[in-house]
C-alpha cells in the first residue's frame, strides 16, 4: 500500500451545503476499513463544524482553522497551532460593523467585499498577518500558517508522511495542502486554478467525487495515476 491515508477539504469537496450525504459517509468509512486514515481539513471553526457534520468519527484528525487547530475526535483533544487572534484587530473590526464577523481560537473571518477594510485595518496596526480567500470567505492568520502547515502537524502524529497521502480539494485555500501530498486531486467543481496543478480530477463533482477517488484508492492504490518514481513504499 503507498497512500496511507486521504487529506480532504469539507465544503464544496465532502459537503455540499455543509453536508455529508449517506453515500459519502459509507465511502468514509471503507476508506477506513482498508486499513487508511482520513484526515479533514477545513477552513471552519470547530464549533461550525460540530453544528453541520455529526461524524466528526470518520476522521482520525480534524485540522480546523484553515491550519491554525489541530482535533482528535477520538479523545477531544485540541491542540492551537498558532496564536491567538490579535484583540486589537477583533475591537477594530468589531467597531467597523463588518457582517459575518466571525472569531475563532485562532482566525478571523468574514466575507467579501470587506478584504479590503481588514487589509488597511492590519497595516494601521502593523500585524504579522495574512489574508486568505475560500470562494468569498475572508479569513485573517498568521503568516506561517495555512492547510499544508495544519496537515504537516497531523502527519507527524499519524507518523506519515505527506508523500503517501492524496489530498483533494475545490478552492483558492486548497492549493498548499493539495500540492504538498503525494497525490493532488480536485473534484470537478474545483476552481480552475487548482484543476490546472493536481494529478488527478474526479468526474464527480464535491462528495461523488471524494468516493469516486476513495473507491480508486481501494482498488487500485492509484497506480494508474502517479508514477512510480514518485511514490514511497510504505514497509
Amino acid at each position: 500500500m503507498y497512500f496511507r491515508a486521504l487529506a480532504t477539504d469539507y465544503d464544496g469537496t465532502l459537503a455540499h451545503h455543509g453536508k455529508l450525504d449517506e453515500t459519502t459517509t459509507l465511502a468514509l468509512e471503507r476508506l477506513r476499513t482498508s486499513g487508511r486514515k482520513v484526515i479533514l481539513v477545513t477552513g471552519r471553526e470547530l464549533g461550525e463544524l460540530e453544528e453541520v457534520c455529526p461524524r466528526l468519527d470518520l476522521f482520525d484528525l480534524i485540522v480546523a482553522e484553515n491550519g491554525a487547530l489541530l482535533f482528535d475526535p477520538a479523545n477531544d483533544d485540541e491542540v492551537l497551532l498558532a496564536e491567538p487572534p490579535s484583540e486589537m484587530l477583533i475591537a477594530r473590526l468589531q467597531a467597523e460593523k463588518l457582517p459575518d464577523l466571525s472569531i475563532g481560537r485562532t482566525i478571523i473571518a468574514t466575507r467579501e467585499p470587506y478584504e479590503t477594510i481588514v487589509l488597511e485595518a492590519i497595516r494601521e496596526l502593523g500585524l504579522e498577518l495574512q489574508i486568505i480567500f475560500n470562494k468569498g470567505a475572508v479569513m485573517v492568520l498568521p503568516s506561517n500558517v495555512n492547510k499544508a502547515t495544519g496537515l504537516a502537524a497531523a502527519l507527524e502524529r499519524l507518523g506519515l508522511s505527506a508523500k503517501n497521502v492524496v489530498g483533494v480539494g475545490d478552492a483558492e485555500n486548497d492549493h498548499a495542502f493539495v500540492k504538498a501530498c503525494g497525490c493532488a486531486a480536485a473534484v470537478a467543481n474545483a476552481i480552475p486554478a487548482l484543476i490546472d496543478e493536481v494529478d488527478l480530477v474526479t468526474e464527480g463533482r464535491a462528495g461523488a467525487g471524494v468516493t469516486e477517488l476513495i473507491d480508486r484508492m481501494i482498488a487500485t492504490d492509484l497506480a494508474d495515476v502517479v508514477p512510480a518514481h514518485r511514490r514511497v513504499r510504505v514497509v
